[in-house]
């Protein structure tokens, strides 16, 4: 068992039924609402034709959806170890191939969308030729394939692990990515296809965000449209950082338990866990909501249709 999966075992073994209630409460709540809000955004974005027929909607559906995932599976498996649930390995397993399978989706995605705004931009005129519905889908089975084989790897290093020499499937700890790092082959290739994927895809934003500069001083070029798509490579590359942070997050924790009480890190890991996996699940529904002038106006009619249904409905429940 690696050290911050006994971090993490340590901290949620000395919670009191107080404490876990509380910030089970405390996680879950934002959670639920980031979901809703997500799960409009997709209603939305599959309601109109324009949406379903454009790539960059289309991207972002893509996007929206492997995040929504994300949320949903982190949530699950913070409340199972605050109730100090323990599952089976093959259990966890499906759960961790899962998260993990989505967790790298996002990043190549953003690449994707990264390189439509640069042909947008920089070749306007192939823009509709190059950047087709049938092109948007096979980038998208693309980065599945290449994700899902990266989860495959991850399968066939698992099968040299002697299980049968285990008194039992049931785990000693709590379900979590390090949880099922049997040998130190297997934590070696995470690392190293991490740090690979997020290499390649800063580099490919950063060259797409050069490129749209670049352009940007053409007199040919449209000035807005490439001011536009100059902010949305930047809130990609932010994305992109925050994703890479949420890899992070077992080592800032073991970092933090050597430094402050078991109180504080309770806390502190609370906090990280919301800012750091809750809250930018949700930022791509926030940016695109709220800056893209097509969807704004549908997606708050959504929503707010949605809340007028859920307040009429618990007046009429009560």
């Amino acid at each position: 068992m690696s050290y911050a999966t006994q971090s993490h075992t340590n901290i949620t073994v000395g919670w009191s039924l107080l404490e876990r209630v509380m910030l089970s409460t405390l996680t879950t709540l934002p959670c639920c609402v980031f979901l809703f809000i997500n799960g409009v955004m997709l209603f939305t974005l599959r309601s109109k034709t324009i949406f379903r027929e454009t790539s960059r909607y289309i991207l972002l559906f893509n996007l929206l959806l492997t995040e929504t995932i994300q949320m949903a599976l982190s949530q699950i498996l913070y409340l199972l170890a605050a109730c100090r649930i323990r599952l089976t390995y093959p259990v966890c397993g499906v759960i961790i191939m899962f998260s993990n399978l989505t967790n790298k989706i996002s990043p190549l995605t953003l690449v994707v969308m990264s390189l439509e705004r640069y042909v947008a931009v920089c070749y306007p005129l192939r823009h509709s030729a190059i950047i087709t519905i049938r092109n948007t889908a096979v980038a998208i089975i693309v980065v599945w394939i290449f994700s899902s084989l990266n989860v495959f790897t991850r399968v066939l290093l698992l099968l040299d692990f002697p299980f049968e020499d285990l008194e039992s499937l049931q785990m000693k700890d709590f379900c979590a990515k390090n949880s099922m790092f049997f040998d130190p082959m297997s934590y070696e290739y995470d690392k190293a296809y991490t740090y690979f994927l997020f290499v390649s895809a800063t580099i490919a934003i950063i060259c797409s965000y050069i490129g749209v500069i670049i352009a940007a001083r053409s007199a040919s070029t449209d000035k807005a449209s490439a001011q536009k798509a100059r902010n949305t490579l930047l809130l990609h590359l932010v994305q992109l950082g925050l994703s890479l942070v949420s890899t992070m997050h077992n080592s800032l924790l073991v970092a933090i338990t050597k430094i402050v009480t078991r109180t504080l890190v309770v806390r502190i890991h609370t906090v990280l866990y919301v800012c750091i996996f809750i809250f930018p699940r949700c930022l791509s529904s926030l940016i695109y909501g709220i800056r893209d002038h097509t969807i704004r106006p549908v997606l708050m009619y959504h929503l707010c249709c949605r809340l007028k249904l859920s307040v009429v409905s618990a007046k009429v429940s009560c």
